[in-house]
């Protein structure tokens, strides 16, 4: 194995335990994955997150539907959507899936996340999009992820969590985190008369300044004083 993706494999790892060090996971139910070359690397399914070592990370050919895996334990029950999303978007080296308690209770409400907060623009646009129902691990959930995620590098998925990719697994942990920032605080504001959701015009201007500070590297400090995950991570190769 080569030393970048046994790094990256570790990073994996590392990613998971965040995710429920910062409250938006319990247990085993989030899973985390990566591009590594021409393969996606992918937490396995139902595994303690301490209990994961480096060649326990399953591995999926990018370009293989199938549903093939190498690896000592099977992939997460979610591997569909991780595997369409980096299959099919040039713009995302890594996936998070988690079922944080703000984002899920929308979803179960079905909700979309409207632009209630200028950071609605680190997600691609005026809304985050709530995709339809599916047994979880299908390949219907994945086609509706998909399509939810369009023009967009995060979504909610109905009555059941959340999706972020990202540049990097630091770049999606970082969405994530902001995914579930801007749940909570629409929620919040769903219990006040009186919201004002920000305009077209008003949520573009913010994704055009975010093309020269909004959404750094991870090792970069953020210029908005806004909330960054802070554990450092590479870039998957």
């Amino acid at each position: 194995m080569k030393k970048a993706e046994r790094e990256l494999r570790r990073e994996i790892i590392a990613r998971c335990k965040e995710m429920n060090v910062n409250g938006i996971n319990q247990g085993t139910s989030g899973n985390v994955s990566a591009r590594f070359e021409d393969r996606m690397l992918v937490s396995p399914s139902a595994t303690p997150y301490d209990e994961l070592e480096p060649d326990m990370i399953a591995s999926i050919a990018i370009d293989d539907e199938s549903g093939a895996w190498e690896g000592p334990l099977k992939p997460s029950t979610e591997w569909r959507f991780h595997h369409a999303l980096l299959r099919d978007r040039s713009d995302a080296n890594a996936v998070v899936h988690a079922h944080p308690t703000y984002c899920t209770t929308l979803a179960i409400a079905r909700m979309e996340i409207p632009a209630c907060h200028y950071m609605i623009a680190a997600f691609g646009g005026n809304n985050v999009r709530c995709a339809g129902y599916a047994r979880f691990g299908t390949e219907e959930l994945s086609a509706m992820a998909v399509e939810a995620m369009r023009d967009r590098t995060a979504c909610l998925l109905a009555n059941h969590g959340m999706i972020s990719i990202g540049e990097s697994l630091a770049k999606a942990m970082w969405r994530a985190v902001e995914l579930e920032t801007i749940a909570r605080q629409y929620f919040l504001s769903l219990q006040l008369k009186g919201q004002v959701i920000l305009s077209d015009r008003e949520v573009d201007e913010t994704i055009a300044a975010f093309k020269g500070y909004g959404l750094q590297d991870a090792s970069s400090t953020p210029k908005d004083g806004h909330q960054q995950t802070q554990a450092k991570g590479k870039t998957a190769a």
